[in-house]
């Protein structure tokens, strides 16, 4: 039997700590499918830089990545219906609460695991794990 996970998130620019998520992720299971909200999700911080399906074709390309989808976009639990996931698999610093998903998915009848994924420590000093951060250092460097 296939071990479906799905991992979310907005992914602009990505960046080291992405991919440490998501191949994480990936190791929970068979496939992964990495669910890239949309722009107008996007309301826990700053709208993304780079397009929505810009961003789902660059995290598609990850070799941990079984199959990238667009997020709904009214609803996010759709996309999670449709999958029908063993494991949702949250980064460890996403803003989520597992308890208030965990009684969504239950009063939908989707039966799975909610897991937090662990930090990865940065391989050098000057490794970047924040897009805003990314952001702030083109700034900074372009004298802006």
């Amino acid at each position: 039997m296939t071990r479906t996970v799905i991992a979310q998130g907005t992914f602009d620019i990505l960046h080291p700590g992405h991919v440490h998520y998501l191949e994480e992720a990936a190791a929970m299971g068979d496939e992964l499918y990495v669910i890239v909200a949309r722009s107008t999700n996007v309301d826990h911080k700053k709208a993304p830089i780079c397009p929505a399906t810009q961003r789902r074709d660059v995290v598609a390309a990850l070799e941990s990545v079984d199959e990238a989808v667009l997020g709904h976009e009214t609803d996010i639990f759709v996309p999670i219906e449709e999958i029908g996931p063993d494991v949702i698999a949250l980064g460890h610093d996403q803003h989520h609460d597992e308890s208030r998903i965990d009684t969504e998915l239950e009063r939908r009848g989707i039966d799975c695991e909610i897991v937090r994924a662990g930090a990865r420590e940065p391989a050098s000093g000057d490794e970047l794990f924040s897009t805003r951060l990314i952001v702030d250092r083109i700034l900074e460097r372009r004298g802006e």
